[in-house]
């Protein structure tokens, strides 16, 4: 068991540079627990000064996907960087390539671990190419027997889809497609969690209760209209009730039944999605 008292200093060493776990662990033990001689060591390898950047907000970047038919595994990720600039370099392109296939070769169960096992790429890449630069997030996923993958990367990598698919299709690639372009959620209503549904519940009787042409409606009609509500708002959001991309007279659901086919799992990144880029100060 790791000595309390290195467990402390490794904390403040992280803290104080922003480098990775495994390179403050050897600066420290280089250094003998010194943090002032550790944090040279760092300075010296060139990690503390990419560390130096992480309070920039890192919101650009790339999406990417490899599928390994012979381990049966595939993985979807996103890398960001600070500018569409450098995302559009080949230094770059190269760097979100090696952590790809780390990942996908290492198959880490966590962010945190896939972080350690890329550090030396981002801490190279990021002197290379004067930013802030780090793995957002991945996924892995595995073949059950039968199924097969599909995936789609659209834009150079703004946007990237990875789908489990219940047999060999091939629909793959062109669900795939939808699945980018429509951005569904979930697959079916039923895929949808409660905690979901019970808020837009509430919204929708909201809505309702306010609405003066309803006011005389029964309960039963009220309550009836509240989930015809619910649904088309939720249906927007489900990939089976969505059109299909490549003919949108027709229905991903209704193409997927015709064909007995089933979307097991599906995951879709769109670069930037969810992070706060700071108000432009010019």
């Amino acid at each position: 068991m790791a000595d309390k008292n290195f467990i402390e200093l490794l904390k403040t060493l992280r803290d104080r540079t922003g480098a990775g776990m495994m390179d403050c662990k050897r600066a420290l033990l280089d250094a003998e627990n010194d943090i002032e001689k550790a944090i040279d060591i760092l300075r010296q390898k060139g990690i503390v000064k990419a560390a130096s950047k992480a309070g920039r907000v890192a919101a650009e970047g790339l999406t990417n996907v490899k599928i390994c038919e012979k381990c049966g595994s595939a993985v979807i990720l996103e890398v960001n960087c600070e500018t569409d600039f450098v995302s559009a370099s080949d230094k770059f392109h190269e760097l979100v390539s090696k952590v790809t296939d780390t990942i996908l070769e290492k198959k880490p169960a966590t962010l945190e671990e896939a972080r350690e096992l890329t550090a030396p790429f981002f801490a190279d890449a990021t002197i290379a190419m004067g930013e802030k630069m780090e793995l957002r997030r991945f996924e892995i996923l595995k073949l059950g027997e039968g199924q097969a993958f599909g995936s789609y990367i659209h834009m150079g990598g703004k946007i990237s889809v990875l789908a489990l698919l219940s047999k060999p299709t091939e629909l793959a690639k062109p669900l795939c497609m939808s699945i980018a372009a429509n951005s569904p959620s979930y697959c079916k209503l039923e895929d949808i969690p409660n905690s979901v549904r019970e808020r837009e519940t509430s919204v929708a009787s909201e809505e309702v209760k306010n609405d003066p042409k309803l006011a005389n409606k029964p309960d039963a009609v009220k309550a009836q209209i509240v989930e015809r509500k619910v649904d088309k708002v939720l249906s927007q959001n489900c990939l089976y009730l969505q059109k299909y991309v490549m003919d949108e007279s027709v229905v991903v659901g209704d193409l997927l039944k015709k064909e007995g086919l089933d979307v097991v799992r599906f995951v879709r990144y769109q670069v930037g999605e969810g992070v706060e880029k700071p108000a432009c100060c010019e």
